[in-house]
């Protein structure tokens, strides 16, 4: 098979997948293309996020002093597993930072989402009221 004729079969396949859904199937229960979550959802995710940040700031250096001082005690002996444990307790330190922002910022999104659906549910509700109230005007 020559080249230009297997990228058009690769094209034409590509082109006929949809990959934002799944076939409906009559037969049992299908989400269709659609996404939904509660608001209820994102802010229990969101809370717990903001546990899990909370919990990591106060536990995540539980060691750093120990291990700190250990670093620095085999250093002192001419021991070379010192500068690989302070090695150790700076990554340690860079990942837990790096892991703080990460739920940080999806505690803040969510905290964010839910807000601004909510806000957007009520510009909705207002001009769906005010679009009725016109239709006795007219």
């Amino acid at each position: 098979m020559a080249f230009e004729d297997e990228w058009a079969a690769a094209k034409g396949a590509a082109a006929a997948m949809r990959l934002n859904g799944v076939p409906a199937d009559q037969g049992r229960w299908s989400p269709g293309v659609d996404l939904s979550v509660k608001q209820d959802h994102l802010g229990a995710i969101g809370h717990a996020a903001y546990e899990l940040h909370g919990r990591l700031a106060r536990d995540g250096n539980h060691a750093r002093m120990d291990s700190a001082e250990g670093a620095t005690a085999l250093s002192a002996h001419g021991f070379r597993t010192g500068s690989a444990l302070a090695t150790v307790q700076e990554t340690w330190g860079f990942q837990l930072r790096t892991l703080l922002h990460a739920v940080a910022h999806i505690s803040n999104h969510l905290d964010y989402s839910v807000a601004s659906h909510a806000k957007d549910d009520v510009e909705i509700a207002a001009s769906l009221s005010v679009s009725k109230i016109s239709e006795y005007f007219t």
